[in-house]
């Protein structure tokens, strides 16, 4: 008598793991760890790109809004920041923060004002004395309102010095005087030396002539304030805006009528 074998069930048959057998979980299994280094390759793409692209647009936008800013809290002090001298004549760029100071001043927005900057070698007299004489001289500034810091060859360096002024007379705050492109930058530095700082920009002077200009200026002070912020270094802001920019009307120093 013949028994009838039944037909092996095909899901029995270990040469053929379908893909719900052990074989097929080992696959998926392999599986999770390429889609977890794809994922994680992603974000670290996404961060790069917004270390390299989103980090600097963001800082250009802040530079271009502080820019638009005209902060004139009361203050121990106006902050003139320097810019190149002739000899002691201050350039077109410095009479125009020159002038602005004095206006600040006129207006009581502080009882004094403070001329910072060194001078470079072969130089007869420093960026702070040229513009300390000038308020007084032009701006009938009484000269016990006006102090000259004469130290720094950039922004850094001189507010550094004035930190230390700072402390040593038990000032605390201050309106910086400089162009609009500058103000953040300058703000920081200033904070990290100690100073409660606001800014007051010129709205008038090369660094406002045109729209190239603007527009060159916001990219180069973002690139100097990353290059503070990250490194710890300071871009030192030439002297004249333009090299070959033309020389402006002297500010009128008289009082509004």
């Amino acid at each position: 008598m013949e028994i009838e074998t039944p037909d092996p069930d095909p899901r029995d048959d270990p040469g053929e793991p379908d893909e719900s057998g052990a074989d097929g979980g080992r696959r998926r299994k392999r599986r999770k760890p390429r889609s977890r280094v794809f994922v994680i390759s992603m974000i670290l793409v996404l961060a790069v790109f917004g270390i390299v692209v989103l980090t600097p647009l963001a800082v250009c936008f802040r530079v271009w809004y502080q820019a638009r800013q005209d902060e004139r809290p009361r203050s121990d002090t106006i902050i003139v920041l320097g810019a190149a001298q002739y000899n002691g004549v201050p350039s077109p760029t410095l009479r125009w923060r020159l002038q602005h100071a004095l206006d600040l001043w006129r207006a009581g927005v502080a009882p004094r004002i403070v001329t910072v900057g060194g001078k470079a070698p072969g130089d007869n007299y420093t960026e702070a004395d040229s513009g300390r004489r000038w308020l007084i001289e032009k701006g009938r500034v009484p000269a016990g309102s006006v102090v000259a810091v004469p130290e720094g060859r950039d922004t850094l360096q001189s507010f550094r010095a004035l930190g230390r002024v700072y402390k040593q007379r038990h000032w605390a705050s201050g309106v910086i005087v400089t162009d609009p492109w500058h103000g953040l930058r300058s703000k920081k530095m200033a904070e990290d030396s100690g100073i409660k700082a606001a800014s007051s920009p010129t709205r008038s002077g090369p660094s406002v002539q045109t729209r190239d200009t603007q527009f060159h200026y916001i990219v180069r002070e973002t690139g100097a304030y990353l290059s503070y912020v990250l490194l710890g270094k300071s871009v030192r802001v030439p002297g004249e805006t333009i090299e070959n920019a033309p020389i402006m009307d002297e500010p009128s120093t008289a009082k509004p009528g």
